[in-house]
């Protein structure tokens, strides 16, 4: 059975964040999961790059809007690599082929397509417009931009987003397009249930013209939060491409908190325009805190990515953003913290049976290890969180048996079985380490490829392969930002 898993695309007026990098490794650890279970997958990341945002910060860099976007796409991709991130397909807004199949989304939409006159606020900074009750609150001034709000008075095309309304209520109470986590999926049911309004779809050509054209009308681009949303199936080749009618609908969509009202309500909306099934859920992340506070630059408490790769390398990144940061709200990242599973839990409850069970089998045995037996632990419960992209959930089963394993080290104690002379017994015992770690290293492969390497080259041909150096390297001199 195929498996379609993406991201949402970035939008590329700033850098990559560990917003960003989280919602990489979630997607990818999914993606790495339909892959070990046989499945034929595309896991699909990308970019967002049209709009006034991105004219407006080019022209203040002096540079053409194709020039900025070309840079600032490539440090996603460069983080997806630095990450270990194993996406298939990186699309593109302003690829040829996106714009192309955009345009025939449109035309497949006619008939949910008009022309109106909109009046109301806009936000440059946040390509979106805003209510006269949120202006109001805000007394005029965009709060995440310091900016004020611009009376906007154009004509748009719109798309008949409340003809869906019911539909899509239906759809997610019913779980055929499932919300995931409940208080996410409640949240969006209750803007539902105060019913949708059609959508403003295009902006003046003249007055954006960094965007996709709407067909038959020059004077017209396409709204860049409307097409963005396109990437999902224009990445498949739609509508004629095999792989579209192979692999849609996705089985997961990735995407953070701020961004539920465009995929929840409007792109399945859209979908059932264009007469397709919706996705088959959505998994919304929450934020993540440094220190408990709100990441900002003007706080100086922002940190990007590199400066936890560059020392820790990708799996430890990986580790503490998949089981620290709880799965289904908001989370919080400290060095302290970070620091204490790295030394705790990787290192000394890891990093220690590993070693210590390599060194044995050097010991006693000249590295040969008895027959492995095979694993037995029930790994339901693992299985289980995975589904419901319960990250921390599923990694915390794993640690149960790092425990366990830990303890059965420290219980038999094999160095005075060896002392005893009792060879069969020391055998059977450091086999089952052995054993005992190829399975956790198994589980550990979606979530931290390089580290479940590691241990299954170390034990799995029956004979101890040292490894060269600790199972997790720091990088006391931080590698240069790639």
């Amino acid at each position: 059975m195929n498996y379609f898993v993406t991201t949402s695309i970035p939008y590329v007026n700033g850098e990559p964040h560990l917003g960003h990098a989280m919602e990489y490794v979630m997607a990818d650890v999914l993606a790495r999961t339909a892959r070990k279970e046989g499945k034929p997958v595309i896991f699909s990341i990308g970019t967002d790059e049209h709009g006034g945002k991105i004219e407006e910060k080019a022209k203040e860099l002096g540079v053409k809007p194709r020039e900025f976007t070309d840079e600032m796409s490539q440090k996603f991709r460069d983080l997806a690599e630095a990450l270990n991130v194993s996406a298939d397909r990186f699309i593109r807004t302003t690829e040829a082929n996106h714009e192309k199949r955009a345009q025939l989304v449109w035309k497949a939409l006619k008939d949910d397509i008009y022309k109106n006159k909109y009046v109301g606020w806009y936000c440059t900074g946040d390509e979106a417009f805003f209510t006269e009750a949120e202006v109001k609150a805000n007394n005029g001034v965009c709060p995440n931009h310091n900016r004020p709000y611009e009376k906007v008075e154009e004509e748009n095309y719109f798309f008949h987003l409340s003809k869906y309304n019911e539909h899509i209520k239906h759809a997610i109470e019913s779980g055929q397009f499932q919300v995931i986590p409940k208080t996410k999926r409640n949240e969006i049911l209750s803007v539902i249930h105060e019913g949708l309004e059609d959508i403003s779809i295009s902006r003046p050509a003249d007055k954006i013209s960094w965007g996709i054209p709407v067909p038959g009308d020059k004077t017209q681009v396409m709204y860049v939060w409307f097409e963005a949303l396109l990437n999902y199936i224009t990445v498949l080749g739609y509508p004629e491409h095999e792989d579209f009618k192979q692999f849609w609908p996705a089985n997961v969509q990735v995407i953070g908190k701020d961004i539920i009202r465009f995929h929840a309500a409007i792109w399945p909306g859209i979908l059932l325009g264009l007469g397709l099934p919706l996705p088959k859920s959505l998994y919304v992340h929450g934020f993540i805190n440094i220190d408990g506070k709100k990441m900002s630059k003007s706080l100086g408490n922002y940190l990007s990515p590199y400066d936890i790769i560059n020392k820790y390398g990708a799996d430890a990144f990986r580790y503490y953003f998949l089981r620290h940061i709880p799965s289904n709200s908001d989370g919080d990242f400290s060095w302290d913290k970070f620091e204490a599973a790295y030394n705790n839990e990787l290192a000394n409850e890891l990093g220690n049976a590993v070693q210590r069970t390599a060194a044995m089998v050097m010991k006693y045995q000249n590295g040969l290890i008895g027959p492995i037996p095979e694993a037995e632990h029930d790994i339901a419960q693992y299985q289980t969180a995975l589904e419901h992209c319960h990250f921390d959930r599923a990694l915390d089963e794993v640690w149960e048996q790092v425990r366990g394993i830990n303890q059965y080290i420290d219980v038999e104690k094999p160095w005075t079985i060896a002392k005893e002379g009792d060879e069969e017994h020391l055998r059977e015992v450091l086999a089952y380490q052995a054993s005992a770690l190829l399975e956790i290293a198994d589980l550990l492969e979606p979530f931290m490829p390089e580290t479940a390497a590691k241990i299954q080259g170390i034990f799995q041909e029956g004979i101890i392969h040292p490894l060269d150096g600790t199972l997790f390297p720091k990088f006391e001199t931080p590698a240069t930002e790639a």
